[in-house]
């Protein structure tokens, strides 16, 4: 049976979940989770959560989905083993450091991984799956053929958002909210600029070209079912607890009945929240302006609804777990009561029946009072009586069996696992030398900007792989690192992998993303680890090592203090020049706005994004007609000393928008040779840092 997975921020949501039919919920305790501002829960509040779950047949996960500093990642062992022994069912996590941290602290306690780790294909779910992965959560983004495929492909069991809020970028990719306010998406603490007015190609006019509706997946359950998705997730640790209700019984009658909406659940999926209604564009492989739309603070709330809705929650119990009894009255022996629900069975006993003075006791009477289970959470199905004739017990007695029965079996629901949890490992030394003076690599996104100057200067020139024909004769003293699309699909892998295995002048090639392991698997180039891995910690620097990795680009959210503090077990490389990318979207703003038309000329011409403010964004067109969002200004770093003295091996500049001639004037900025200032530009992060 298909799992159906809601959301809880809240204790109230959580109830609401519950009573609603969720067979599991997700949830977060502590800091590193990725809502948060979602009313989080106390140890205290989080075990009597976990319990007050498993007494009614609902699983618990932990949301333990962020990017994490060196100095938090013994805090979140402490989280991880608190949470182990508490009895969660799983864990998901998105930082590489905090997967070995869990599989080392709390060795018994399954993890999935986050759909912030940013899987979408079949080679980077069965990776994940050979890590110890029991569960991958893919992107928002995939198609049903794509989701079919990952399916047949991995032996993991996927878990698939159907109903919800859609964020514009992929999972895991996105910078904006970061890089706009320092407030990171990967730590928990988006501000959801995408939900701003935007223009594109001109002047901010009222238009929303980054803000989806929400998913709405409620008429493919049966489809999802049949492909092998073993788990259906509710988005919403935001929302309100009545929006989870309404939200989570729809879609458990429609998964009990096989079925889809009727026009009235439709209407309530509608009222409980919506954005211009809802979309299932990317399910059906239909992307365009059609996917958009808004929600005005003014909305109405649903009163009626929401009402019906707290009814459900709040008055009674209606998570009722359905369970047998056997009772077996002998005379001269005392009185036995057995329980089971189908997976536990617990037996207790009572006094001993006395011979009947009067009327004498009769299995119907035994039977009637023991199926009185009322003000529990258990219903009685069948009650099987075994007396002899001629007996009584008292009422009383009999009702004192059937309340010790029923708390042993809630005792038994609840007990928790017999979980190792060990102290936090200490890394080991680490063997590689810090760089004195970074050696300054580039990446170019147009092959003219591939300069004579580039090709002699620079330690390795990062160059698009679909770019890389155009290039057959580089002959330049820069090693040549083929850079792979941080977002691609399974068809696209054949072409890439002929692409690296026929390009003699390459040196190296990019992992900027799980699933690329499988496409370079075997392949006799240097690996060097990109940006899209989001390595925020030693401890991710060491798991790669260990992956076979010959150098990581470190995440650009971290401060130049933070970088210095990592330990290099690898040779480690930042970016330290360019406009630093926000989103990489699966929807191309340039195509909604009429500017594409299938010509790729027009993706690689002026587009750009301008906010309210009047900043310009530049729109560059990726791999297969995606976006990416680029920031404002560029990040320029030459003038300071830091970037030159946090141990790193290589400093990147970043061309994107830039001339020819400026990528040379770039280059000769930070090799010392010109005290130039660009007019425009900002020191990201560097300085400041992120929540």
């Amino acid at each position: 049976m298909i799992e159906l997975l809601s959301p809880a921020g809240s204790r109230a949501s959580l109830e609401a979940a519950v009573q609603a039919g969720a067979d599991a919920v997700y949830m977060g305790f502590g800091a590193f989770n990725a809502r948060r501002n979602a009313k989080n829960f106390t140890d205290e509040e989080f075990a009597d959560a976990v319990a007050y779950c498993h007494l009614r047949g609902v699983r618990v996960f932990l949301t333990l989905n962020t990017l994490l500093t060196d100095r938090e990642l013994p805090q979140a062992a402490e989280t991880l083993r608190k949470a182990s022994d508490m009895g969660v069912d799983a864990v998901l996590i998105q930082d590489w450091g905090a997967l070995t941290l869990a599989q080392t602290v709390a060795p018994d306690l399954p993890i999935h991984a986050s759909t912030q780790m940013s899987l979408f294909t079949a080679g980077g779910a069965r990776w994940a799956e050979g890590l110890g992965m029991e569960r991958v959560v893919l992107a928002r983004e995939l198609s049903r053929e794509d989701i079919a495929r990952v399916c047949r492909s991995c032996g993991a069991e996927i878990e698939v958002f159907v109903h919800g809020a859609l964020c514009m970028c992929y999972s895991g990719q996105c910078t904006m909210s970061a890089l706009i306010g320092q407030r990171s998406g990967n730590r928990g603490a988006c501000a959801q600029p995408c939900r701003l007015p935007y223009g594109v190609n001109g002047p901010c006019r009222g238009q929303y070209p980054l803000s989806l509706k929400d998913a709405n997946l409620s008429a493919y359950l049966q489809e999802l079912e049949q492909m092998g998705v073993a788990c259906l997730k509710l988005e919403g640790r935001m929302k309100r607890p009545e929006y989870v209700a309404v939200v989570t019984a729809i879609y458990r009658r429609l998964l009990d009945e096989g079925r889809g909406p009727t026009e009235e659940e439709a209407r309530a999926l509608y009222d409980a929240f919506s954005r211009s209604g809802f979309t299932d564009g990317y399910y059906r492989h239909r992307k365009g302006p059609a996917m958009f739309g808004t929600r005005p603070e003014s909305a109405p709330e649903p009163k009626e609804l929401f009402a019906q809705a707290r009814q459900l929650y709040e008055n009674g119990e209606h998570k009722r777990i359905p369970i047998t009894l056997q009772a077996d009255l002998r005379a001269g022996r005392p009185f036995t009561l057995t329980a089971g629900d189908g997976v536990h069975t617990v037996t207790v006993t009572g006094a001993v029946p006395e011979a009947a003075r009067t009327r004498e006791l009769t299995a119907q009477d035994v039977a009637e009072r023991l199926q009185k289970t009322g003000g529990t959470v258990f219903r009685c199905e069948t009650v099987d009586v075994t007396i002899d004739e001629g007996l009584m017990l008292s009422a009383a007695a009999i009702n004192s069996a059937r309340r010790d029965v029923l708390d042993a079996l809630a005792k038994a629901r609840t007990a928790v696992p017999r979980r190792r949890t060990l102290p936090s490992p200490e890394l080991p030394a680490c063997e590689t030398a810090d760089a004195p003076v970074p050696r300054l690599t580039c990446s170019i996104a147009r092959t003219e900007q591939l300069t004579a100057a580039l090709a002699e200067q620079a330690a390795v020139i990062y160059v698009p792989i679909e770019l890389l024909p155009e290039l057959a004769r580089y002959d330049g003293r820069a090693k040549l690192c083929a850079v792979l699309p941080r977002v691609w699909r399974d068809g696209d892998e054949a072409e890439f992998r002929k692409i690296l295995e026929t390009t003699p002048s390459l040196s190296a090639v990019t992992v900027g993303n799980a699933g690329h392991m499988a496409v370079v698997e075997g392949l006799p180039l240097e690996k060097r680890g990109d940006f899209g891995l989001n390595v925020f910690n030693s401890r991710a620097v060491a798991f790669w090592q260990g992956q076979g990795l010959d150098s990581v680009t470190l995440s650009f959210e971290l401060r130049h203090q933070q970088v210095r503090q990592i330990r290099k077990f690898l040779p480690c490389e930042a970016i330290v020049y360019g406009r630093l990318p926000l989103m990489i979207t699966e929807n191309c703003m340039i195509g909604n706005a009429g500017g594409c038309r299938g010509d790729k000329r027009l993706c690689q011409g002026d587009n750009y994004l301008t906010d309210r403010t009047g900043a310009r964004f530049p729109l560059l067109g990726q791999y297969g007609c995606r976006c990416e969002v680029e920031n404002s200004r560029v990040l320029f770093l030459a003038d300071k000393p830091e970037w030159r003295q946090a141990g790193l091996a290589y400093a990147r500049l970043r061309f994107t928008t830039e001339t020819p001639a400026q990528c040379d004037a770039v280059l000769r900025q930070y090799l010392g040779e010109s005290g130039d200032m660009p007019e425009d530009f900002t020191r990201g992060l560097f300085y400041r840092g992120v929540e």
